[in-house]
């Protein structure tokens, strides 16, 4: 692993994430929230870094919140996102490209995956949750189920799902 990625991780506490890269929980607000399609009270909001490294990536997965995304350094981050209805967009969170923003949303329900854009070795960035993240609201994408629903999306689907 590339020197100035290991220290980061290190310095930073970062944990290997189930949908890839790595993470650290910063922040989960003491206040709860009782809101409709949750099986109980919830953080108001929590916030995470999140490390991705070139030639890794954030498997398609969907949670029940909405994602705020945070550039902090590094590369700029792609993030793909597939919408109930079918509509496929590639949000770029970051400043290196003419299309990048340093914050992008990805709302509830939506499947979304990330990975670091090309000519990035390594992205560091912060996702904040609302109402905040459990690892129950968690879904995972299954390969074979997603790419029977959405075939158009085929390719995207097959290079971001384990």
């Amino acid at each position: 692993m590339d020197p100035e990625l290991s220290a980061l991780i290190a310095r930073l506490d970062l944990r290997p994430h189930p949908e890839g890269g790595w993470y650290r929980e910063t922040f989960r607000d003491p206040r709860a929230v009782h809101a409709v399609g949750f099986d109980g009270p919830r953080s108001a909001s929590t916030a995470i870094y999140f490390l991705l490294a070139e030639g890794n990536f954030s498997a398609l997965h969907r949670i029940r919140s909405d994602e705020v995304w945070h550039h902090y350094a590094g590369g700029d981050v792609e993030v793909t996102a597939l919408s109930p209805d079918g509509a496929l967009r590639t949000l770029v969170v970051g400043h290196r490209a003419a299309d990048a923003a340093p914050q992008a949303v990805v709302p509830a329900g939506e499947w979304f995956g990330a990975r670091v854009a090309p000519g990035g070795r390594w992205a560091l960035v912060g996702c904040t949750v609302a109402p905040g993240f459990e690892f129950s609201d968690l879904e995972l994408a299954d390969r074979v189920a997603l790419t029977a629903s959405h075939p158009a999306h085929a390719d995207i689907i097959a290079a971001l799902t384990r």
